[in-house]
C-alpha cells in the first residue's frame, strides 16, 4: 500500500472555497482505479489545517492520480489559496496487511 500524508494550511479568507473545491476532489478520487482511501481531515484547533491521507493500491497508482483532471483542477484552483506550500509525506502501508 502506498499512502501519502499530505498537509495544507489555508488562507482564512478562502476557507469555504478551499472546502468546495477539496469535495470536487475528493468525489473523484475516490472512483479512481487503485484508490484505497481518500480522506481529508480538517483540524479541530485550527479550521484552516488539513491533513489529506490518500492511499493507493501502489506507487503507478498514486502518481496516476497526479494525472487526473479531478486533481489537475483542484491543484490550479487552490494554489493562491494556500498560506503556506502544501507538503506531501509518503509511507508504506505495513498494517493492517492487504487484503484483511
Amino acid at each position: 500500500m502506498h499512502v501519502t500524508l499530505v498537509y495544507v494550511h489555508v488562507r482564512p479568507e478562502h476557507l469555504d472555497e478551499f472546502i468546495a473545491a477539496t469535495r470536487a476532489n475528493h468525489e473523484g478520487s475516490v472512483r479512481e482505479p487503485g484508490n484505497l482511501r481518500f480522506d481529508i481531515l480538517q483540524s479541530a484547533d485550527d479550521p484552516t489545517r488539513f491533513v489529506f491521507y490518500e492511499a493507493y493500491v501502489d506507487a503507478d497508482s498514486a502518481r496516476a492520480h497526479r494525472e487526473t483532471a479531478h486533481y489537475l483542477a483542484w491543484r490550479e484552483t487552490v494554489a493562491t489559496w494556500m498560506a503556506e506550500p502544501r507538503e506531501g509525506i509518503r509511507y508504506l502501508g505495513l498494517l493492517p496487511e492487504p487484503g484483511r
